[in-house]
């Protein structure tokens, strides 16, 4: 009866959530991995499906994004890894205000004592805890986390003479943030992009009452990214560049990376939208 009853409550939460408490979560978002070193004074922090970068400076470290609130530890262990004590972590800076990318970032902010920066659409959903827009899988909540700055495009966030630049990417959320840096790799300039989610992902695109411009929004960010050229793309969900084997094989810099991805980005954004305006 026990066993019956455990059941019927996991078919009812099942229920409630939709899909997302039962196909968002792949193993690979909370599998553990060992930190490494990416690109410059730029780690990799994060679970094995889900991206945190570290970056390091002399005034102390930023991180962007915490993945999930599962994560939290081992995101902290994985940076004490990389040789920065937690209270040295000085930013935070979000992607996109998702529970696979900022449910730890509560849990970090406290940990570090680091301030939070978002991009300006999200900061309400940052501060509540609750996603924005209308999606096919309900509503996923995160641990709210008090955002400290909201940044709109174009503006720089720096420390310790790093200095990051916000570009807006709206569509996957209405913050949704990318960021773009200048490092040196034996003495040449390289242009990197932290690059947010260009997908539909389960966003309604027709009828979307909280979020009513998120097809324009969509468009205006293909145009804005297209526009970028980047030597490097870090992504947030590692595979979508194949960003474990590029390292791997240090084929890290590829400027065909960011034009595909924003093709491929553009096509695919196209036929769910021609899909959605079909159904009644």
């Amino acid at each position: 009866m026990r066993h019956l009853s455990n059941l019927l409550i996991t078919v009812a939460l099942a229920a409630i959530a939709g899909p997302a408490a039962a196909s968002l979560d792949p193993p690979a978002w909370t599998r553990p991995i060992a930190p490494f070193p990416v690109i410059g004074a730029i780690d990799y922090v994060g679970s094995e499906g889900l991206a945190a970068y570290l970056i390091h400076t002399p005034a102390g470290a930023i991180l962007i994004d915490g993945t999930m609130e599962q994560n939290a530890d081992a995101v902290a262990r994985n940076i004490v890894a990389r040789g920065v004590k937690l209270r040295d972590v000085k930013l935070i800076l979000v992607s996109h205000a998702h529970f696979d990318h900022v449910g730890a970032v509560a849990a970090l902010k406290r940990m570090s004592g680091a301030k939070l920066v978002a991009g300006a659409g999200d900061e309400t959903a940052l501060d509540s805890g609750i996603p924005p827009g209308e999606t096919n899988y309900g509503v996923v909540r995160f641990p709210a986390a008090h955002v400290n700055r909201a940044v709109r495009n174009g503006e720089r966030i720096a420390l310790g003479g790093v200095t990051l630049t916000a570009v807006a990417t709206p569509g996957h959320t209405p913050g949704c943030t990318s960021y773009k840096m200048r490092i040196l790799q034996r003495g040449k300039p390289l242009d990197v992009l932290f690059a947010c989610s260009l997908t539909v992902a389960g966003n309604r695109l027709v009828g979307n009452r909280a979020y009513p411009g998120i097809v324009g929004d969509f468009r205006t960010s293909f145009d804005r990214i297209g526009a970028l050229q980047a030597d490097v793309v870090l992504p947030f969900h590692p595979e979508m560049t194949d960003l474990m084997d590029r390292v791997a094989r240090h084929t890290l810099i590829d400027r065909t990376v960011l034009p595909k991805m924003v093709q491929d980005a553009r096509a695919a954004f196209a036929v769910e939208l021609a899909k959605q305006q079909k159904q009644p």
